[in-house]
């Protein structure tokens, strides 16, 4: 039997075949579980749509814009009836406009820092609310999130991103402790510099953070996607049953590195 067989999850952030939700569908779809997806806009579901016809079996895909409480409340009511009930939620959402992280964050806009508050860390709140019937039902309720190193020190070129990083992060802590007595868990994990679309147009100067990291980790490399997607595997499975309210790095270490 298959670590994850029989067990549902739903994943929200898919955007192309190199996002790493994507990564982590096939990962915890190879280890069994039947998975659903979202997607925010016409622009983007043909993508999904045609992805997870790589998957077996029935992937129901779902439009959700995540500041809409009306869209969420709809995607979990459809997930009530296709699915039952819900083992994972995953969520990879994050957004800031380009305009305001290529600035430093004295400079952004006050509707540059909600909008980016609202997308990257209180859908998260939004989600697990929604999600949180459909979890109680499971032996083995789990929430992923995606942060990154940021939230914890200054990355350059991060900017506004790291501040709403940072939110999510203290999201996770008391989402962990609002969820805990459900039998639910909830963990971030904070990946290493990934080599996205999504990076690669955002973040200034992504090519020198992508070399910087690899010379300055432990293991002298960048990671790779598909081990973001082992970790999350690891948290949604029985294996990491104990564990909540974490942030796991997953970035060749570079995280315990002063100078």
């Amino acid at each position: 039997m298959k670590l994850l067989e029989g067990r549902k999850g739903v994943i929200f952030g898919v955007a192309n075949k190199r996002s790493i939700a994507w990564a982590c569908a096939k990962a915890l779809s190879d280890a069994g579980m039947q998975l659903a997806f979202t997607y925010q806009g016409d622009r983007l579901r043909e993508s999904v749509e045609k992805l997870v016809t790589e998957l077996p079996g029935e992937s129901p895909v779902y439009p959700c814009d995540v500041t809409s409480d009306d869209e969420i409340e709809r995607v979990f009511d459809q997930l009530g009836s296709d699915f039952g009930s819900l083992d994972m939620l995953l969520h990879s959402v994050a957004f800031a406009k380009k305009e305001e992280l290529e600035k430093g964050l004295v400079y952004s806009s006050r509707e540059g820092f909600l909008e980016a508050q609202n997308i990257s860390a209180y859908s998260l709140v939004a989600l697990a609310r929604g999600a949180m019937p459909l979890l109680e039902k499971s032996d083995n309720g789990s929430v992923l999130t995606m942060t990154y190193y940021g939230a914890e020190k200054v990355a350059r070129g991060y900017n506004l991103m790291g501040v709403a990083k940072a939110s999510l992060e203290a999201c996770v802590r008391y989402l962990a402790s609002d969820l805990g007595e459900k039998g639910i868990r909830v963990n971030a994990i904070s990946a290493g510099p990934v080599n996205t679309l999504a990076a690669r147009g955002g973040i200034r100067g992504f090519t020198k953070m992508l070399a910087h990291h690899a010379e300055q980790a432990p293991l002298r490399r960048n990671i790779e996607v598909e081990e973001v997607a082992n970790a999350a595997l690891f948290l949604a499975s029985g294996l990491g049953s104990g564990v909540t309210g974490e942030v796991l790095h997953v970035d060749c270490g570079f995280n315990i590195i002063a100078i």
